[in-house]
């Protein structure tokens, strides 16, 4: 599948399915396509089956409401498109050129009505699941899609490396044999009015949202909240939310530009004449993959020669 994505809806003979994992993506490190590719793999014998179409797609956002400042948006695409190169990952833009603050519900509602008969997936870790009552109209989302929700574990400490076992968790879930938490207590995690709406089988997401209506048009004809629009999912049978108990260990960009930061601040105390001498062992290690460098295992090589090039993340940019 190619790796760019067309906002205009296609004219498919099966709805399609797209799944978006939106993010400032600033920078986009492994963490990110582990992810996207987890749901990738999962769903692709599942839409092949049904012979749907499958949209994997990273949502950049033009700055989080959580933040007051981010990289230029034609950087990080320019590092997403690296990162994603030989993947059957995609790029939405719907928000990337968007006056900040720009926010998921709004984005949610775009995505619906540019693709009302598509069954629609939110990705995001239980860390954000867990405060979505503080987002804007956060509770709202399963109103418009279904939420994949990720077991994402306590932040990886990128200064000290990567242990295997991390490595060796992304892998088993991906094989579907890693440990898993108890549901119900990944569960109890959410707000409280969304935990109606968790089912164990990620099949629940797929169903079509016509569908969904459809089935449930009846039952809800006297609900004075039903809308009425075959397109809006707040209904008896309102987007689901699946908790994918398997353990991915999270890694922040923040770290990642912290670490940035003080390879810079240790590169800059080099006399002139040896710095960059010096500064080519970091590329190298980043490309042969070792472990002499922390950010190896985070950061693709194209991404980390392009933040070098551009001089990005420096002390200096963040002050």
């Amino acid at each position: 599948m190619p790796n760019t994505s067309n906002d205009p809806q296609e004219t498919t003979p099966a709805p399609a399915i797209r799944a978006y994992l939106g993010g400032s993506f600033d920078p986009v490190h492994n963490g990110h396509l582990e992810v996207a590719m987890s749901v990738y793999q999962h769903l692709l014998p599942i839409a092949k089956q049904k012979q749907r179409p499958l949209h994997v797609s990273l949502l950049p956002n033009a700055r989080s409401p959580f933040k007051t400042q981010s990289t230029d948006p034609n950087h990080r695409l320019a590092m997403l498109k690296l990162a994603i190169k030989n993947t059957p990952i995609q790029i939405s833009e719907l928000e990337l050129w968007q006056a900040p603050p720009v926010y998921t519900i709004d984005s949610v509602r775009t995505l619906r009505q540019q693709y009302p008969n598509d069954s629609l997936i939110f990705i995001m870790g239980m860390d954000s699941a867990h405060g979505l009552d503080k987002w804007k109209d956060g509770l709202r989302l399963t109103d418009h899609v279904n939420l994949w929700v990720f077991n994402r574990q306590s932040s990886t400490d990128v200064s000290v490396g990567v242990s295997e076992k991390i490595f060796d968790s992304a892998i088993a879930s991906t094989n579907n044999i890693a440990p898993t938490q108890d549901i119900a207590f990944l569960k109890s995690q959410l707000p409280l009015s969304l935990q109606p709406h968790t089912t164990e089988s990620m099949i629940k997401l797929l169903v079509p949202p016509t569908q969904r209506s459809t089935d449930s048009s009846n039952a809800n004809s006297n609900d004075p909240n039903s809308t009425g629009l075959k397109t809006d999912l707040k209904n008896a049978n309102q987007g689901r939310i699946y908790i994918d108990s398997r353990p991915i260990t999270a890694v922040s960009s923040t770290q990642i530009r912290e670490q940035l930061q003080k390879l810079e601040h240790r590169t800059n105390k080099i006399p002139v004449a040896e710095r960059q001498i010096a500064s080519i062992a970091p590329i190298n290690d980043i490309i042969s993959n070792t472990e002499s460098n922390p950010l190896a295992k985070w950061l693709n090589p194209a991404v980390y020669q392009y933040i070098i090039a551009h001089q990005l993340y420096s002390a200096a940019q963040f002050r």
